[in-house]
């Protein structure tokens, strides 16, 4: 399982790091969210500890950006802010608990272990639709306006990935990761060949992409 945690003050970082690292989780930390806007670009993440005082923005203000472009991970606020309204604003804009400072790192990873148990038991969708885009995972099929679409396996493959992040940015990467796994030479143009693939059989109208190439950056499923 890994974890990003996002904290400022490195010495709680550390400490937060060390005590998730002891139960086995893979965990990274970062101080802005900047960074933490990368981080989730490069790389999924099973559940995320934030911080709400940041140097570049606020946490609250990063939450809602993520639950509004449908990044449906727990997310856990680990805050000095600890009045009643924080918590309910915080909870509002979308974190799935909050957990006051000073805490017990017992409590937290307690807390942790409770939302992962419940991401890894909740219902997945088994249907994605997009612009006209229907993608049925359970009967492998997709269509465009009703009408079926061939797909290879690796294609299926990433429009699954495309369709599960709408709105996402999607680095080379996270893609390669994903799809390709270990076996993905990132100097290839293969990505680029595939997205074509999809392009040409999901692009509707001329100046309407279907996926955008945000330079130098990644893939977006527009």
């Amino acid at each position: 399982m890994k974890i990003l945690v996002i904290e400022d003050e490195q010495r709680m970082g550390r400490f937060i790091e060390r005590a998730l690292s002891e139960q086995s989780y893979t965990v990274r930390v970062v101080e802005t969210c900047a960074a933490a806007r990368d981080a989730l670009a490069e790389s999924p993440y099973d559940a995320i500890v934030l911080d709400l005082g940041l140097p570049d923005g606020d946490g609250l203000e990063l939450l809602r950006d993520w639950r509004a472009s449908r990044f449906n991970e727990p997310v856990l606020i680990l805050s000095a802010r600890d009045a009643v309204d924080d918590r309910v604003r915080g909870l509002n804009w979308g974190a799935d608990d909050y957990l006051p400072k000073p805490f017990s790192v017992n409590e937290l990873v307690a807390r942790l272990r409770s939302l992962l148990r419940r991401q890894t038991s909740a219902p997945h969708a088994t249907v994605f639709e997009h612009r006209g885009v229907r993608l049925d995972l359970l009967a492998r099929v997709a269509t465009l306006n009703g009408r079926p679409v061939d797909l290879t396996s690796r294609e299926f493959a990433l429009l699954e990935l495309f369709m599960q992040n709408p709105g996402r940015v999607l680095t080379r990467t996270l893609i390669a990761e994903k799809i390709w796994e270990a076996s993905y030479d990132l100097e290839t143009n293969l990505i680029e060949v595939y997205v074509r693939r999809l392009r040409q059989k999901f692009e509707q109208r001329k100046g309407e992409p279907f996926i955008r190439t945000i330079r130098g950056s990644g893939y977006q499923l527009a």
